[in-house]
This record gives C-alpha cells, sequence and structure tokens, in this order.
C-alpha cells in the first residue's frame, strides 16, 4: 500500500512538472539603442549635449594654448636659464599638462552624466512602449538587442517595428 502511495505520489509530481514544464515563455527581442536613435527627441538631446560640451572644450582649447605656448616659450630660452629656473619651468609645465588632463577628465565624465541624465525620459518612454507591446502580444520576456548578440533571431518575435508604432516613429 505504501508503495503504490509513493507511486502515486511520484506520478502526480511528474504529471504536475511535465505541465509546468509545457507552460509557454514567450521571448521577444528588440533593439532599444535604435528605437532611441530613431526618435525625434534625440536630436534635441543631441544639440543640448553639445552645447554643453562646448563649454568644455572651449577651456581645454585656451588651456592647451597656454600650455603650448608656456612649452614654447621654455623651449626657446631653456639654454640660458639656470638650472633651478629651467627646474621651476619644468615642474610648471607638469603641474599644468597634470591640471589640463584632469580637466579633460572630469569635463568628459560631466558631459557624460548630462547626456544620461537628458536621455533618461527618452529610455523610460522607449521601455513603456515596448513593455505594452510585450504585454499585448504576450510576450514573458523581451531581450535588447543593442546590448546582446543574438544568434538566432525570427523575424516574428522582434518588436522593435511594434514598439516605433507605439511610440509614433515611422
Amino acid at each position: 500500500m505504501k508503495r503504490s502511495l509513493k507511486i502515486a505520489f511520484l506520478l502526480a509530481v511528474t504529471v504536475f512538472a511535465g505541465n509546468v514544464a509545457k507552460a509557454q515563455v514567450k521571448l521577444g527581442y528588440v533593439n532599444i539603442s535604435q528605437l532611441v536613435q530613431s526618435m525625434p527627441e534625440t536630436k534635441t538631446i543631441q544639440d543640448q549635449v553639445n552645447t554643453y560640451s562646448k563649454q568644455f572644450l572651449d577651456q581645454l582649447t585656451t588651456m592647451n594654448n597656454e600650455l603650448q605656448a608656456k612649452a614654447k616659450d621654455y623651449e626657446s630660452h631653456k639654454a640660458t636659464m639656470s638650472d633651478a629656473a629651467r627646474a621651476a619651468a619644468e615642474t610648471e609645465l607638469g603641474d599644468m599638462q597634470k591640471r589640463l588632463q584632469d580637466y579633460s577628465n572630469t569635463s568628459q565624465q560631466k558631459v557624460e552624466e548630462k547626456s544620461n541624465e537628458l536621455a533618461k525620459p527618452l529610455f523610460d518612454k522607449v521601455r513603456a512602449a515596448v513593455t505594452v507591446v510585450a504585454k499585448e502580444k504576450g510576450y514573458t520576456y523581451v531581450i535588447n538587442t543593442a546590448q546582446t548578440d543574438l544568434v538566432v533571431s525570427p523575424p516574428g518575435d522582434d518588436l522593435t517595428a511594434e514598439a516605433k508604432a507605439k511610440l509614433g516613429i515611422k
């Protein structure tokens, strides 16, 4: 009796596990970067980022021109300088180079942060549209092909066109 009960239990677990395994998992994919690039707001954001980065570029150009002028002056007067003056000038040039490099790194970070800040609402809008399309079409998971290389991808599971339509993009 115990043995039949165990067999019946194992059979029930096997049938239940088989039904769970048969549950349809529908995978779709979309290229979020392509969607964002095709949106009209992207150009506005890019223009804002370019304007923002220009101020840093102008300052970097000024700093670089100053460094080049000091280096040229140093090279032309190096032979007539005392050892102390030459060491001081070399230290000053090294400090200027370091300030230029630090400013360049800082400005790149600030421009990247500004770009991310401006683009976040756009990415949120795209993700919301993709979520709606996935829900309407019954997809369980949607993979971003901009971050993943799909080896096999049937065209029917590409949600990019539907997401474009949902966003009003042609």
